[in-house]
């Protein structure tokens, strides 16, 4: 087993890029774990996932293919010939371990992995204590039977619902090692700073250093097993905040993720790699760092010459989408983003449909409430429910993606370029939205396209 490279894959649920001190937080002490991990690693400040979906975001790692050459366009499994890392990893003699989130991260139903313990066994995926007793467990297995592993750990914080401390733990659940309280926490650029928001935010990063608490104690078991040297450990989200313009959506907020790799002797402690790099990338990196064979199919390409510290070509830009989300119509969204600008098509777009997910709680509540008062918090509450067909947004000067300049002569000609990005990749991975992209000033040829990509979608035109 001491000549093969291990895999543990941590990964949060519904956990915001900057909500971690080693992406910028300054809420206090929200993520000593996470921080010293990143010391000792490599932190990529542009990396993303493709969809900001649980189900389907996990998909694309596991498979290394977009959701529409993977299967996987909502919440549902993948095809069946599709390849996936578990299965790969498992006939090279790998032992195959799963906790928590198990249906979302099992992304065929003919998948049984070797170790697996779900929500109900790890205190409503919420206990650090049962998440490290498990790991060891894990680790033993694999020590007895001399074998390496892929070990992919799921954190069901800082999901809904946040830990109000008012209501206290459910399901065995265990209370945060720290509480935060309205005036500590931070509101991203994106929401309006408004009391109640305030406070679901607070329960929000109460979630967080639960989740924190936990990654801690999966670390000390892998420490205590005498494996951390020779493991490769990624962290990474599945997907932005459940808050508007975040999870659900394309925005920076939605995809970009606070993706850590610590490789001993390979990735430079404490390194930050400013490369575009986003969840297709995953499965390659894995067979690339191991020494297998590439696989066929796969979409995204391995940066482990980014964790050597090398220069690698082919990252100017990210492609993100969304299809189907958790009930409701489809919403088809499709980006592309470089460093500086990020372009969005709409493509689900009408004027007698009104968008709405499962994330807006009390955060979508107050806007609504403050909206009648306040003409800028309407606009947002507006912007969230209909959009517009295409958006275009200054990263570096907006990240927070507020002011469209989609319609902004001066950026006429960065839009047609942007344009012409996305239409090259859509055509080289085959995206069966092509047609609706390149006609997208024809609402009939759109009606057509959605009809045939999206057939299941008897709730599109319901308020």
């Amino acid at each position: 087993m001491a000549d093969k490279l291990n895999i543990l894959l941590f990964t949060a649920d519904d956990l915001g890029c900057d909500s971690l001190g080693c992406f910028g937080s300054n809420v206090p002490d929200i993520s000593p774990n996470l921080d010293a991990f990143a010391a000792e690693g490599m932190r990529f400040s542009h990396g993303h996932v493709n969809v900001a979906i649980c189900m389907p975001s996990r998909n694309v790692l596991n498979t290394g293919r977009y959701s529409y050459n993977n299967g996987g366009m909502g919440f549902f499994h993948t095809f069946e010939d599709t390849p996936t890392i578990i299965e790969t990893l498992s006939n090279a003699g790998y032992m195959t371990g799963l906790l928590g989130k198990v249906n979302h991260s099992t992304p065929k139903e003919s998948i049984t992995w070797d170790f697996s313990r779900d929500q109900e066994d790890l205190g409503f995926g919420r206990s650090p204590q049962k998440y490290g007793s498990y790991c060891k467990a894990f680790f033993e297995n694999c020590k007895s039977a001399d074998s390496p592993f892929y070990f992919m750990v799921n954190s069901h914080d800082p999901h809904r619902p946040f830990y109000n401390p008012d209501e206290g733990p459910r399901g065995g659940a265990e209370v945060p090692s720290r509480l935060y309280s309205p005036d500590e926490i931070e509101v991203p650029g994106f929401l309006p700073d408004l009391p109640l928001i305030r406070r679901e935010l607070a329960w929000y990063y109460n979630s967080v250093r639960r989740l924190d608490d936990t990654f801690g104690a999966v670390m000390n078991a892998l420490e205590e097993s005498g494996l951390k040297d020779n493991t490769l450990v990624a962290f990474l989200s599945d997907n932005g905040m459940a808050v508007p313009f975040a999870k659900c959506n394309v925005y920076l907020a939605s995809t970009r993720t606070p993706w850590l790799v610590r490789w001993p002797g390979v990735a430079k402690e404490g390194a930050t790699c400013s490369e575009l790099m986003s969840g297709i990338d995953f499965l390659p990196t894995v067979l690339d760092a191991i020494g297998l064979p590439a696989l066929d199919g796969v979409d995204g390409q391995s940066f482990v010459p980014l964790l050597r510290g090398e220069k690698q070509e082919g990252r100017e830009h990210v492609f993100t989408q969304i299809d189907s989300k958790a009930g409701g119509a489809a919403t088809p969204m499709r980006c592309v983003q470089n460093h500086q600008f990020g372009y969005i098509f709409n493509m689900w777009v009408r004027d007698d449909y009104r968008y709405r997910n499962n994330n807006e709680g009390l955060t979508m509540h107050a806007m609504e409430e403050a909206a009648p008062g306040n003409p800028d918090i309407a606009e947002r509450v507006r912007m969230f429910r209909y959009r517009v067909p295409e958006e275009l947004y200054d990263l570096e000067q907006d990240p927070n993606c507020l002011k469209n300049l989609i319609d902004d002569p001066e950026y006429s000609a960065k839009a047609d370029e942007i344009r012409a990005i996305l239409q090259a990749q859509m055509r080289e991975t085959n995206d069966p939205v092509l047609e609706a992209f390149e006609n997208r000033t024809s609402p009939e040829v759109v009606t057509r396209v959605f009809n045939a990509v999206y057939p299941d979608h008897e709730n599109r035109n319901k308020n």
